[in-house]
C-alpha cells in the first residue's frame, strides 16, 4: 500500500510556526516564573556589625514577602564582594569607603565626605549592574577615643584638640600595628592635624581588636589613656571615653549601605524604599547601641535585629 506523502503547504507551515511560538512563549513564561520565585540571597561579612546589618536586611525582605536565602557571616570583604560580582549572592551591607579601594581611587578626597563618597560608590558600581542604596548616617571609620576624665579636664573633643594634647605629652595611645603604620590611619591624622605621635608613647598591639584598645583607654591599663576605635563600636556607649571628631576629614568615610544586584530591584522594586527607610534610622547613636547589645551584652545579631524591628513596628 502506498503511503500518502504529506504536502508541506503554507498553511501547514503557519500551524507549525504558531505552535512553535506558543511553546516558546510558554517556556519563557515558565522561566520568568521560576526567576521570580528564586530566593534573594542575602549575605554579610563575618564581623558582628556585618551580621547585625545582614540580619536586618534579611528580616525586612521577609516582611515584604520576598523569598530569601541567608548566607550571613560569609567571610571578609574580599570573599563577599567577589560573591556579589559573580552573582552568587544578591545583596549585602557594604561601606561606602571600601569602594575607594575597589576602584583604586582611595587617594581622591571625594571619599572623605559622606555625600560625595556615596555618589562615587554608586557611580562606580552602577556600570557593573550593582546598586548602592542610601547609606546609614553613621561613619564606621577609624577614630581615636580618649579617657573621659582626661577629655573633660583638658576639653578634648576634636582631633585638633588631641594633637595639642600630644604636643603637651599628655597622651599614651593603644593601637594595632596596622593603625600605626598604615598611611590611611594614624599617619593620615598626623598629616591633617600637624602632630607626631611619639612612638615610645604608643602601646602596640598585635591584633586589631578595638574592644581591647577601648578598654585600655577607659581604664588606664598600662598607662594608656587613648585608643583606636571604629566609629560605630558598640563598647563606646558602655565606657567612659570621648571619641575625637575629625573636622579636617583625615579619614575616608565608611557609611554602611545595602548593595544589591540591579536585576533583583527590577524584580522586587519594593526592596529599595524599604531598605532605605531602614538604614536612614541607623544613625551613629542607634548603631552604637545595637552593636553594644551584641558586643557588650552578648545578644546574638539575629536577636538584636528582631527586637529593633519589632520596636519600629509598635
Amino acid at each position: 500500500m502506498q503511503r500518502r506523502r504529506r504536502v508541506d503547504t503554507p498553511l501547514n507551515r503557519r500551524h507549525v510556526l504558531a505552535g512553535g511560538l506558543a511553546g516558546l512563549g510558554l517556556a519563557k513564561a515558565s522561566m520568568a516564573a521560576d526567576e521570580a520565585a528564586r530566593p534573594v540571597v542575602v549575605a554579610s561579612k563575618v564581623d558582628g556589625e556585618g551580621a547585625l546589618l545582614g540580619n536586618l536586611i534579611l528580616l525586612v525582605l521577609e516582611r515584604l514577602g520576598v523569598p530569601v536565602t541567608a548566607r550571613l557571616q560569609l567571610g571578609p570583604t574580599r570573599i563577599v564582594r567577589g560573591a556579589l560580582t559573580a552573582g552568587e549572592i544578591d545583596c549585602y551591607p557594604e561601606y561606602t569607603g571600601n569602594a575607594a579601594f575597589f576602584s583604586g581611587t582611595d587617594a581622591d578626597p571625594v571619599w572623605r565626605r559622606a555625600d560625595s563618597a556615596f555618589a562615587a560608590a554608586k557611580a562606580f558600581d552602577g556600570v557593573r549592574g550593582l546598586v548602592w542604596l542610601k547609606p546609614a548616617p553613621a561613619n564606621n571609620t577609624w577614630q581615636i577615643a580618649v579617657q573621659g576624665g582626661l577629655a573633660r579636664a583638658e576639653r578634648l573633643a576634636t582631633m585638633a584638640d588631641f594633637a595639642g594634647a600630644v604636643r603637651r605629652d599628655l597622651i599614651t595611645l593603644a593601637a594595632s600595628a596596622e593603625f600605626v603604620e598604615s598611611p590611611a590611619a594614624l599617619p593620615s591624622f598626623e598629616r591633617a592635624y600637624d602632630f607626631v605621635m611619639p612612638r615610645e608613647r604608643i602601646v602596640m598591639l598585635p591584633g586589631g581588636d578595638t574592644a581591647v584598645t577601648l578598654r585600655a583607654a577607659a581604664q588606664g591599663i598600662s598607662g594608656v589613656n587613648a585608643g583606636m576605635v571604629y566609629g560605630t563600636d558598640g563598647a563606646i556607649a558602655a565606657l567612659d571615653v570621648a571619641v575625637m571628631t575629625d573636622p579636617a576629614g583625615a579619614q575616608i568615610v565608611y557609611e554602611p549601605a545595602p548593595v544589591i544586584r540591579a536585576p533583583i530591584l527590577d524584580r522586587h522594586p519594593e526592596i529599595g524604599p524599604a531598605l532605605e527607610r531602614l538604614f536612614a534610622g541607623l544613625d551613629l547613636a542607634t548603631l552604637r547601641r545595637l552593636n553594644g547589645q551584641v558586643a557588650v551584652d552578648g545578644d546574638t545579631p539575629a536577636a538584636v535585629a528582631r527586637r529593633y524591628l519589632g520596636g519600629l513596628a509598635r
